[in-house]
């Protein structure tokens, strides 16, 4: 077990004023893997001995693996819900049901241990069973010893060989990986491409391979004087054709291990000042420079604003690696499709390196929870980006759109569903990336501005890896802003329940004028209210919804407001009185930043002429 024990010290040192929350025990691992991969065949070889701690309170009998590649078979789980699902990801359709068998991905575990006693093992398709020898006790550890063999698949989705821009091994889900186990016990779910969810340890990883490939991976290179192949104070050394080379890799405090090997991989390196260093693979293609050539500034960049909104890096080096079949996020680590124009090249970039911070450093359920990490991620690349690129347009505008487009439609599903489970990709990938932008960028219009820039840190810095639920974001966020919001996040998670306030009414009253606002859909939030007179003054009026017992908090975005009396959750009106003549006001709106998932606009907003007598609305 002494890969693990050098971290918890670490845990142990962490600030003690958030330790209310994401307080759950968590299991540790720590894997020592020796792999050997034949390039021509494209099968490997591997054994691993497995340390793992139980810090729960249950008496484990039995442990699950991920046995990923075994879904690139054809009859396998995701060949069948990729052929069977409505609207399949064209990178897969039914390209699995037609591999060959040299072309078909495999992963199997030759034989198990616990302590030189040998397991029961029930394969399970991309997951397989191990009965324990010992049971293994409250805070107890210990050692499992297996062999593996495989069969890397032609690339089909993220993992696999001979991607379409030609990078010979993008090798992610490759190896047997224990499955993660907290209160809500085993969570084996079976791989039909979509999100991962591991358990935190130290990797020391061997990989064998031909000497002509440059291999990238997870984790710090251990022998760089003996590979060569651009790392810092390597040596190139020339080898016959053929000859077999071995890299070592350790990695601390991750929850998986990624690796990329290709023989014209062009690698450099960028040294960020006081921070991690970089490293950059990508295939030696001169059309690739000048927009690879550009992206260590970038990332430099979004690096200093991703430490200073949501807590510092924690690891010595990032890699971004030309491979697999668009964008993907593994711990110290990313594969990236790489002929892109410098705007998606970026973009790409960022938000896979954000998922650092939400993936890497949190790393919640992603299975259930896929809103929370694609969210997290979007809002803050959205972020990142609108500084790296600056313009007029509102960063969060396209994931309101794209939520907007989904709601009301026979596909919409409410966001709490598994997101293996999602009847269709349309509607998983809206609510995990869209919708969960959108819900974080919301809480603003909840909470104010500055107590969500806080509550978020707040939140990163809590649940450092703790793999949060939603109940520690939603608490963080309740003890930044003073509010309640079970009810925001148990509507909007829960349901697909509509959000649309409308102005009712807006009648002149002796010297005053009253307007009625309307919540015309069942879900429930509080409104802002921006009345433009026309002398050229702006007024901002803010009705908290009672659910939330008080009124958000400073904003980021604007000026001072006015806060009315709290509006009734079970009342269908609300009148606002204001001491002002009616030939005053120019116009009313409605949520005048934007930030609501309003389903109805045209409601939003009134233009009184002048002369008027107000308007009510039919």
């Amino acid at each position: 077990m002494r890969l693990f024990r050098s971290w918890l010290p670490l845990l142990a040192a962490a600030p003690t004023v958030l330790a209310a929350q994401c307080t759950t025990w968590q299991q540790q691992v720590a894997y020592s893997m020796a792999v050997d991969l034949d390039v021509r065949t494209h099968r490997f070889t591997g054994e691993t001995t497995l340390g793992y701690t139980n810090n729960s309170p249950d008496t484990l009998r039995e442990v699950f693996f991920h046995m990923y590649l075994n879904a690139f078979r054809p009859g396998s789980e995701m060949d069948v819900r990729s052929r069977t699902i409505a609207d399949p990801d064209r990178r897969v359709g039914d390209r699995i049901a037609e591999l060959a068998p040299e072309e078909m991905g495999e992963l199997r575990i030759t034989g198990m241990t616990q302590h030189r006693a040998e397991l029961d093992l029930e394969p399970m398709g991309t997951v397989l069973r191990a009965t324990l020898a010992r049971p293994l006790l409250p805070g107890r550890s210990t050692e499992l010893a297996f062999g593996f063999t495989g069969q890397v698949p032609l690339q089909i989705r993220r993992t696999g060989r001979q991607s379409a821009e030609g990078v010979a091994y993008s090798m992610t889900q490759w190896y047997p990986k224990i499955a993660a186990y907290d209160q809500r016990g085993w969570h084996a779910y079976p791989y039909v491409g979509r999100e991962f969810h591991g358990v935190w340890g130290d990797f020391d990883v061997r990989i064998t391979l031909d000497s002509a490939y440059t291999v990238a991976a997870t984790g710090v290179l251990g022998n760089p004087e003996q590979v060569g192949h651009g790392y810092p104070t390597a040596k190139r050394v020339k080898r016959p054709a053929g000859d077999k080379l071995t890299w070592r890799f350790t990695a601390q405090r991750v929850h998986d291990f990624a690796w990329a090997a290709d023989p014209d991989y062009l690698h450099t390196v960028h040294q960020v000042p006081g921070g991690p260093l970089f490293h950059f693979f990508r295939k030696d293609d001169p059309e690739l420079a000048a927009t690879w050539d550009q992206l260590p500034g970038y990332m430099e960049q979004a690096l200093a604003i991703m430490n200073a909104e949501h807590g510092a890096y924690p690891w010595p080096q990032y890699s971004f690696v030309q491979g697999g079949d668009g964008g993907m996020e593994y711990p110290m680590l990313t594969l990236i499709t790489g002929k892109r124009r410098l705007g998606s090249l970026v973009g790409v970039s960022v938000h896979e390196f954000v998922h650092s911070w939400y993936q890497g450093l949190l790393a919640s359920n992603e299975g259930r929870y896929a809103w929370m990490d694609e969210g997290m991620t979007e809002y803050a690349s959205s972020r990142v980006m609108a500084r790296l690129f600056p313009s007029d347009n509102d960063p969060h505008e396209p994931a309101l759109r794209g939520y907007l487009a989904l709601v009301g439609t026979d596909d919409h599903e409410p966001a709490s569903v598994h997101a293996d489970h999602f009847i269709t990709n349309r509607a998983y990938g809206t609510t995990a990336y869209s919708f969960g932008e959108v819900l974080v960028h919301q809480l603003g219009a909840v909470i104010g501005g500055q107590h969500l820039a806080a509550g978020i840190r707040r939140f990163a810095d809590a649940c450092r890896f703790k793999h949060p639920d939603p109940v520690d974001m939603e608490r963080a966020f309740e003890k930044q802003s003073g509010l309640e919001l079970d009810w925001y996040y148990d509507q909007w998670l829960n349901t697909t329940r509509q959000l649309d306030y409308a102005i009712n009414s807006v009648l002149g009253s002796g010297d005053g004028v009253h307007i009625v606002l309307e919540r015309k859909e069942e879900m429930l939030m509080p409104v802002d209210v921006r009345v433009h007179l026309r002398d050229g003054r702006v007024e901002d009026h803010h009705v908290p919804l009672s659910l939330a017992r008080g009124a958000k908090g400073p904003e980021t975005d604007d000026g001072p407001y006015t806060v009315w009396a709290a509006w009734q959750w079970t009342d269908p009106y609300y009148v606002m009185e204001l001491p002002v003549p009616l030939g005053d006001i120019a116009a009313i709106v409605l949520d005048p930043l934007r930030r609501t998932a309003d389903v109805d606009r045209s409601n939003d907003m009134v233009v009184l002429p002048e002369g008027g007598t107000g308007l009510v609305r039919p």
